[in-house]
């Protein structure tokens, strides 16, 4: 059908411009930097734009004019609901978001889901920079991620040298938790980690595999138990320790499942996250054992529901660690050196740690 010779053509910057008598570099200002222009200049462009039906200038041509897009991106190696469903993420992405707020850029997500090889989503993301959230060093979105000529964060995992990073001392946290269960006379224990590698298994992890764990936050957590438990006369090698590749309650229940089939004896379980104790005590419940009479269980976290159903944590500012991250990558101050932030992290002790009844402290002896 052909157009209707009364059809308006579309307004431009320059037929702005014209229409109300400034310069294209003032209607410009006006929707890119405010604040050259006086309030009433900018209120009188903008509403003449409305009614021309002038959009705006074109974000494409700006960010190739301008070298910047305007925007961070969040590298997840999970798939994209992952950063709407799990607890630690939600609170680690609010944080970021409110440090782009601050800032006055967008936000936007690099989902690439483990399993695949594919780095794509990296090459033809529009941003700034990256925040990497949580990937194992060998993984070849990080790779992509560091070939490109922008400035990059790390959060958590994994440990680069030659960018900004924010995490815990994860080692320092487990090894808390490690010397309370200690205290009260586990050593019959066994363990649920997340995934180690990009592999999956979900089965009993041997020694080796602790060792070589690309994901580092979970290494350092599996070493700082083995030392501690090691130190109070435990054989870590006849420790179970099931690791769950998918981060979800029923992956914990699973997991807890797996440990008590096997070793129906067992006074502890340390999981390496709150998501998966959860699963643990759901398991617990089923199987009819009280907690911590029958069985203790512990997190890694200090996620709302967790602290709600007194499970015994770490609690860490994931929050905080979002914000870090943000303005460590927007700093605009070029510090010359990778930065490291480390913030602080507190034993929470719940309702779900006790003393194991007096017939079974007993361990793994050598």
């Amino acid at each position: 059908m052909a157009r209707s010779l009364n059809a308006r053509r579309p307004a431009t910057l320059a037929s702005l411009a014209a229409e109300l008598g400034v310069s294209r570099t003032t209607v410009s200002n006006a929707y890119n930097r405010p604040d050259q222009l006086s309030p009433e200049l900018r209120r009188r462009v903008l509403e003449t734009a409305r009614r021309l039906g002038y959009p705006g200038p074109d974000p494409v041509a700006r960010s190739l004019r301008t070298r910047k897009a305007g925007a961070v991106g969040l590298l997840l190696t999970e798939n994209l609901s992952y950063a709407f469903r799990d607890p630690a993420a939600i609170a680690f992405l609010e944080g970021l978001a409110l440090a782009c707020e601050d800032a006055g850029t967008g936000l936007m997500l690099v989902p690439a889901s483990p399993e695949r090889e594919d780095v794509a989503a990296v090459h033809r993301a529009g941003v700034d920079g990256f925040v990497v959230y949580s990937v194992p060093d060998d993984d070849p979105h990080l790779a992509a991620v560091l070939e490109r000529p922008v400035p990059t964060v790390v959060c958590d995992q994994p440990e680069i040298g030659t960018v900004d990073r924010v995490g815990i001392d994860d080692r320092g946290a487990m090894g808390r938790m490690a010397r309370h269960l200690i205290e009260l006379g586990h050593r019959r224990i066994g363990v649920i980690c997340m995934r180690l590698a990009r592999d999956r298994n979900d089965s009993f992890v041997p020694v080796h595999r602790q060792h070589e764990a690309h994901f580092h936050v979970q290494r350092a957590r599996l070493e700082a138990l083995a030392t501690e438990f090691t130190s109070a006369g435990v054989d870590w090698t006849g420790v179970p320790v099931v690791e769950r590749f998918d981060h979800t309650i029923a992956s914990g229940s699973t997991a807890a499942a797996q440990l008590l089939d096997r070793d129906p004896e067992i006074t502890a379980i340390i999981c390496t996250s709150d998501i998966l104790g959860l699963g643990a005590l759901a398991e617990a419940q089923r199987r009819g054992l009280r907690v911590p009479q029958d069985l203790t269980v512990t997190g890694f976290d200090g996620i709302p529901e967790a602290e709600r159903l007194g499970l015994t944590t770490v609690r860490q500012p994931v929050l905080e660690k979002g914000r870090a991250a943000g303005r460590l990558l927007l700093d605009t101050v070029d510090p010359g050196r990778p930065r490291t932030v480390t913030l602080d992290t507190e034993l929470i002790v719940g309702t779900s740690s006790g003393a194991p009844k007096p017939a079974a402290q007993q361990w793994y002896g050598p």
